[in-house]
C-alpha cells in the first residue's frame, strides 16, 4: 500500500465528517443508532489523521491533539463506556473547529 498524502488524509476525514452530518440530518442525538454512526464516523476520522511524522493531527491541532487521540481511543476500544453526553457535546461544541481546521488545510493543499 503506498503512502498516503496529506491531502489523501484530510480528504478521507472530511468524507467521515461529511457522513456525521448526514447521520444528523436523518436523525438526532438522542436516538441511539445516530449516537453510534457518529461515535464510529468520528473514530475513523481521527484515526485517519494519526499518520505521518509528525503525526499530520499533531500539527494541526497542537494543543489539542494529545485530547482528540484519547477520545478516538475511547470510541474504538472501550466502546461500552462512551458517554452519550460526550458525544452530543463533541458534536455540537468541537466538531466545528474540527471541520474548519481540515477544510482549511484541505483547499492550502490543493492550492499548492
Amino acid at each position: 500500500m503506498s503512502r498516503q498524502t496529506n491531502a489523501e488524509r484530510i480528504a478521507v476525514a472530511l468524507e467521515h465528517v461529511d457522513a456525521i452530518h448526514r447521520h444528523l440530518a436523518r436523525g438526532t442525538l438522542d436516538e441511539e443508532i445516530v449516537i453510534d454512526a457518529i461515535s464510529i464516523r468520528l473514530s475513523a476520522a481521527i484515526d485517519v489523521l494519526n499518520g505521518g511524522d509528525p503525526t499530520l493531527g499533531e500539527r494541526l491541532f497542537p494543543a489539542e491533539w494529545q485530547t482528540i487521540k484519547a477520545t478516538r481511543n475511547v470510541l474504538a476500544h472501550a466502546y461500552h463506556w462512551v458517554d452519550d453526553d460526550r458525544v452530543r457535546a463533541t458534536v455540537d461544541n468541537e466538531l466545528p473547529e474540527f471541520e474548519r481546521v481540515l477544510r482549511e488545510e484541505f483547499a492550502r493543499l490543493q492550492g499548492d
